[in-house]
Formats: structure tokens, sequence, C-alpha cells
């Protein structure tokens, strides 16, 4: 075991640091996207569960206006009311189909006096970035379908500008409102048929994608795993080249062997008789 006592140094206690500290971040960060798979798993199933769903009475799927689960969203639930037309307002920086513009948030009075409000779906901006025309609301008592989802809070630094808001904020919409109204979810129209054709477009159906979050976290396991090898091939490289050293300086200082003197008696007077028998 001498040749590895270099493993000893201080160094290599920083090294072996080092490479603990790496693979607790790439353990880290993996375990997130296995978290991030959890969750895009628990969002298929949701779109499984809900979105094709039959339709109940809003007032059952939200008995109370200011709570909702998220296991609940893409739940598809019954409107009956009118339309308030007047506190509609839009949604700004909203993509859909490679381009952006404005999603339509209307308020609509169930017949129970609370108000929902429901996202009719997505109209362009025009040339300078305002929105294009907003077709109207049906007038009158309406009878809807609708799919819930949370409400999206506040940003902080970005107002509403008259009827330009930056998120659906349920809170601020129910001000405006003035009447009570949910403030835990609002209400995507379901549109078929010609509707869904015209504008306000209606929201494309969810993906059903788990994403690569699995191949991303093996890929951070992996790197964990690959420090501790490449420590150990630096570790034993610096103990091929120690003991490479070693054997060269005990080479250089051995002493060099003199050779025996050869006894040539026996050949000398061979010689000399050879030289005798020719005379």
């Amino acid at each position: 075991m001498n040749e590895w006592r270099f493993l000893l140094a201080r160094r290599w206690a920083g090294y072996l640091a080092l490479t603990i500290i790496f693979a607790i971040v790439c353990s880290a960060l993996g375990t997130w996207q296995l978290n991030r798979r959890a969750e895009a798993l628990a969002e298929v199933a949701r779109i499984d569960a809900n979105y094709d769903a039959e339709p109940i009475p809003v007032d059952e799927a939200l008995p109370d206006p200011a709570a909702f689960d998220v296991d609940q969203r893409w739940q598809v639930v019954e409107l009956s009311g009118e339309y308030l037309p007047a506190d509609e307002v839009v949604v700004r920086n909203r993509p859909f189909g490679g381009t952006t513009g404005f999603e339509v948030i209307t308020p609509f009075r169930l017949d129970g006096g609370t108000v929902i409000m429901i996202d009719r779906g997505w109209i362009p901006q025009n040339s300078d970035g305002r929105p294009s025309e907003i077709p109207e609301a049906p007038p009158g008592q309406v009878e809807a379908t609708a799919r819930l989802k949370a409400g999206e809070g506040r940003i902080e630094g970005r107002t509403s500008t008259g009827i330009e808001f930056a998120t659906i904020d349920l809170g601020e919409l129910a001000e405006r409102v003035g009447e009570p109204a949910y403030t835990g979810a609002y209400g995507i129209l379901v549109q078929s048929g010609d509707d869904a054709t015209e504008p306000p477009l209606a929201a494309p159906r969810p993906e059903r994608d788990e994403g690569p979050h699995l191949s991303y976290a093996l890929q951070w396991y992996v790197f964990a795993l690959l420090a501790f090898i490449g420590l150990g091939w630096a570790a034993n490289q610096e103990r091929k080249g120690l003991a490479e050293a070693s054997g060269a300086s005990d080479a250089s200082r051995r002493v060099p062997r003199r050779p025996k003197p050869q006894n040539r008696g026996g050949e000398d007077a061979d010689y000399e008789d050879g030289v005798l028998d020719r005379r």
C-alpha cells in the first residue's frame, strides 16, 4: 500500500472534496428532473381524467368561490347565466400559432348571482400592437360549458392599462366587476363547430407529454458517477508515474559491476605450443 500513500496528501483531499461536491450537485439536479417528470405525469393524468369528462354544475365543482384544487384543472363545468360585456378585458402577450395576441376575458354572472371569469379565446394584435376587433359576447341568457383553470396572480412590476391586463389576475378582475366572484379559478370556454374557427379562437388541447426529464435525470446521475471514476483514473495515473520515477531513480543509484579478469594462462600456453610445433 505504500504506492498509494500519496493520496494522504492535502492536494488529493481537495480533489476528493471537489468531486463529492460535484456529485452532490449532479444528484440534486437529477432529483429535480425526476420531480419535474412527476409533475408532468400528474398533468397528463389530469388531462386524461378531466378534459373530456361529462360536465358538472359549476357550483358543485367549486362550492367555495375562493378555493381551487390543482386536480380540478381542465374539469368541465356547466354554466347558465349572462355575460357582462361592460367589464370585459383582454390579456396581452399571449402566444398562439407562432404569433402573439390577446385573450378575451369576459365576466359571466351565473343564475345564482356569482360571477365567474370566462376566457372566450384568442384574438390577434393589429399593426400597432393593440387588440384587433373583439367579437361581442352572446347577449341575454346563455348556456355554456367551460374547463376550469387556476388564476395566474399578479406579476410584480406589470400592471393593467385600461382593458389590457398583464395576467389573468382574478382578484383584480373581481374588484373591477364589484360583485361576488370566483377568485380561485376561471373557465376556458368550450367551443365547437363554427365557433371554434372564428375569433376569439379556442385554446388548443394541452399536450400529453411528460418531456425529456427522465433522460436528463439519468444523465446527471451518470455525471456524478463519472466524477468518481475520473478521480480514480487520475489517482492511478499518478501512482504509475511515481512508480516509474522511483524505478529510474533506483537504477541511477546502482554501482556498475567491474568485469572479472579472464584467466588467459591456458590460452597463452596453447598458442606457444603451436608456434613451436610449426618451427
